[in-house]
C-alpha cells in the first residue's frame, strides 16, 4: 500500500503530465496553423526547415531526424519537388543514396517564412523570463534523459 506522501507525489506527477500535454497541444496547434497558412503541412515544413539549417541530406537521414517512416519521406519529398522547393541529387559515391536539397526557390521560400515561424514560437513562451526558459529547458532535458 502506498503512503500519503507517495500518493501525493503520484498525483503531482499526473498533474505535470496533464499540464505538459495541454501546453504541447496548444503550442503545436498554434505553430501548425502558422505553417498551414504558408501552404505547407507540418511534415513538409520540418523537411524544409531541416534542409535550410543543415543543407542537403540523404532521404533516410531526413526521416530519422524528423521521426517519420522512410516511405512517408519519399511522399513528402515528392510533394515538395512538385512545388519546386526541393530537388533530389544522387550521391556520387553511392548510387543507392539520394540526397534532398533545397532549390533556389525553396531557399527563398523558407528564408522568407522562417522568421515568422520563429516569432510564433517566441510568442508561445514570451511570458517566461530568460531564466525561466533556461530552467524549463533544463527540467525537460532531465525528464528526457530519465525516459531513455
Amino acid at each position: 500500500m502506498t503512503s500519503n506522501n507517495e500518493r501525493e507525489d503520484i498525483s503531482q506527477s499526473l498533474k505535470v503530465f496533464i499540464a505538459l500535454s495541454r501546453v504541447h497541444r496548444s503550442v503545436m496547434d498554434t505553430t501548425n496553423k502558422s505553417i498551414q497558412s504558408n501552404g505547407l503541412n507540418p511534415t513538409e515544413f520540418a523537411v524544409l526547415e531541416l534542409l535550410y539549417h543543415k543543407g542537403g541530406q540523404p532521404l533516410q537521414q531526413i526521416g530519422e531526424r524528423i521521426l517519420i517512416a522512410s516511405g512517408s519521406i519519399t511522399y513528402v519529398v515528392d510533394k515538395l519537388e512538385k512545388k519546386g522547393l526541393v530537388k533530389r541529387i544522387p550521391c556520387p559515391n553511392d548510387r543507392r543514396v539520394i540526397y534532398a536539397q533545397l532549390t533556389e526557390s525553396g531557399e527563398n521560400f523558407i528564408s522568407s517564412i522562417f522568421p515568422g515561424h520563429e516569432q510564433v514560437i517566441h510568442q508561445s513562451f514570451e511570458m517566461l523570463t530568460k531564466e525561466e526558459k533556461e530552467e524549463l529547458l533544463d527540467l525537460l532535458k532531465k525528464i528526457g534523459k530519465y525516459e531513455k
